[in-house]
């Protein structure tokens, strides 16, 4: 089944104009106006976007975003708030943010490039022929790029979301080069950014808390003072 759009908000006007805007252009749209409904959508439902209302009440956006990441590699565009909590959706797992208005190209743009990488996604996933031929080992790491997880060499599993999984990939490619911030969005596919954006950044902390990484002694993600960012662990298939 193809993923489906679920807006979640205590907004009526709001999920109305996101239904009818986002179910106009062909899309499969449902509502739900609490986390409890949207809990309840994700589990009987192909959900492979969610539009979450920064300032949903009753519940904390930021903690059904990392709640939600941490079982799932849903789509999560969170809607309104301010650049103070943009980064803070972003530190959360949210892949992308949004603010008025909504009901506009540019939010159709984000939802149709977030849909399409879900939906490669769920293709993936399904057992390939060579099972070991999506396994990338560095350092004391084995990536799964079919199922976007890290495993470490105790054998943990964690999963990566999407930008996450996409910056590792950059940086595998690039070991041993040190790429601006520049360079590394230039590399990050369908992510629209904004000037002097913090993304990378945030996803950087992300990516070093999940490879245990220390930030003020990294061994694996090295920050270049004044130039960017190496990656120190060159990849290979795993055997």
């Amino acid at each position: 089944m193809m993923p489906c759009v679920l807006v979640v908000s205590e907004n009526p006007l709001l999920r109305e104009s996101l239904q009818g805007f986002l179910g106009g252009e062909g899309y499969e749209v449902h509502c739900a106006d609490s986390a409890d409904q949207a809990d309840a959508c994700l589990e009987r439902l192909p959900v492979g976007l969610v539009l979450l209302d920064a300032h949903l009440q009753g519940s904390n956006a930021l903690a059904l975003t990392r709640q939600w990441r941490g079982r799932s590699e849903v789509g999560i565009i969170l809607v309104g708030g301010d650049d103070a909590e943009r980064l803070a959706g972003l530190e959360c797992g949210a892949d992308d943010y949004l603010t008025q208005p909504l009901a506009s190209p540019e939010l159709l743009t984000r939802a149709r490039n977030l849909l399409r990488r879900v939906h490669h996604a769920q293709l993936l996933a399904q057992p390939a022929a060579q099972p070991d031929a999506h396994l990338k080992r560095f350092a004391d790491w084995t990536l799964d790029t079919d199922r976007r997880r890290l495993k470490g060499c105790d054998g943990r599993e964690t999963l990566l979301s999407h930008g996450e999984f996409q910056l590792l990939n950059v940086f595998i490619r690039n070991s041993g080069h040190t790429l601006s911030r520049d360079q590394l969005m230039d590399q990050l596919r369908n992510r629209e950014w904004l000037p002097n954006d913090r993304s990378i950044d945030v996803l950087v902390g992300r990516l070093r808390r999940k490879l245990h990484d220390d930030p003020a002694q990294p061994e694996l993600i090295i920050t270049i003072h004044g130039a960017g960012y190496l990656f120190t662990a060159g990849a290979s298939l795993a055997a």
